[in-house]
C-alpha cells in the first residue's frame, strides 16, 4: 500500500499536467464540474503553437474529445488523468480529421480505447492511408455515458468539410474544436480544407440548435471567453466581404 502511495505521489509530482507553467508541454485547467480542459503545443512551420482538447470524468471513465496535438503527450495525458482521477480513458471522439484532432486513433486504440469519427472524417482518412476510428458514428447522435448526455453534432462544412462540436445541453458547455475561432484569433487561420461560405451557414445552424451556452471551447488558443463563436462569424463575414471586393 505504502508502495502504491509513492507511486502515485510520483506521478502527480513528475506528471507534465500538474506543471502548470507556459513552458509545461501539457496543461490541464478545470473547466466545470467534470470537465478538463487540456493543451498540448505543435511546431507549424516554425512556431510553436496551442491546441485546445476537452476531456470528462465519468462514472463508467474518461471521454477524451479529440488528442494531443503533441505525441509526445499522448501517454502522458492517460497518466496524468489516471494520478488525478483514478479512473482509465475509456473512449476518443475526433473532430475532424487534422492531425491535431485525429492523430491519436492508432495510439488510443491499441490501448483498447474505444475510438470514434463521423463517415466523413473516416472516408478522409481512409484516403489518406492514415489511422481510422473503430467506430463510425452518424452526423448528429446523442451519447449518454455514465451520469452524462451528449451531442454529437455535424453543422456542414467550415474550417474542415468533415468538422463536428459536441454539446453538453444539462452544462450549456459547447466543444468546438477547430470549427470555433478562439476570441483573440485576428484571423481563420489555417483554410487549405475550409470552405468559409458554408462555414457561416454552419455557424448559423450551431447558434440555433444549441442556444446559450454557458463555455465555449475552441480548437486553439484562448478559451475562457464565450464570445468566440460569434467572433468566428464575425471572422467569416469579413473573409467573405474581403473576397467579394476583391472580385469587383
Amino acid at each position: 500500500m505504502r508502495k502504491l502511495a509513492s507511486i502515485i505521489l510520483f506521478l502527480v509530482l513528475t506528471s507534465n499536467s500538474f506543471g502548470q507553467s507556459k513552458n509545461s508541454p501539457l496543461q490541464i485547467s478545470h473547466l466545470t464540474g467534470d470537465f478538463y480542459v487540456y493543451k498540448t503545443f505543435h511546431d507549424y512551420k516554425g512556431t510553436l503553437i496551442s491546441a485546445n482538447a476537452m476531456y470528462l470524468v465519468t462514472d463508467k471513465g474518461v471521454v477524451l474529445f479529440d488528442a494531443p496535438w503533441d505525441k509526445t503527450q499522448f501517454q502522458p495525458l492517460l497518466d496524468s488523468i489516471k494520478a488525478k482521477h483514478n479512473k482509465d480513458v475509456i473512449m476518443l471522439f475526433a473532430t475532424h480529421s487534422h492531425e491535431d484532432r485525429a492523430g491519436g486513433f492508432d495510439f488510443y486504440r491499441k490501448k483498447g480505447i474505444k475510438t470514434y469519427s463521423i463517415k466523413l472524417t473516416d472516408d478522409i482518412l481512409k484516403k489518406k492511408n492514415e489511422p481510422r476510428a473503430e467506430f463510425i458514428t452518424p452526423n448528429d447522435k446523442i451519447f449518454t455515458v455514465g451520469q452524462y448526455t451528449f451531442d454529437v453534432y455535424y453543422p456542414g462544412k467550415g474550417h474542415a468539410p468533415d468538422n463536428i462540436v459536441v454539446w453538453f445541453d444539462k452544462e450549456k458547455v459547447l466543444y468546438g474544436g477547430c470549427f470555433v475561432k478562439s476570441a483573440d484569433a485576428q484571423d481563420l487561420g489555417y483554410l487549405g480544407d475550409a470552405d468559409v461560405k458554408e462555414w457561416k451557414k454552419s455557424i448559423e445552424k450551431v447558434q440555433t440548435k444549441f442556444r446559450n451556452p454557458k463555455y465555449i471551447i475552441p480548437g486553439h488558443d484562448d478559451w475562457k471567453n464565450i464570445e468566440s463563436l460569434n467572433h468566428t462569424l464575425k471572422l467569416v463575414d469579413e473573409y467573405l466581404a474581403q473576397k467579394s471586393n476583391v472580385k469587383e
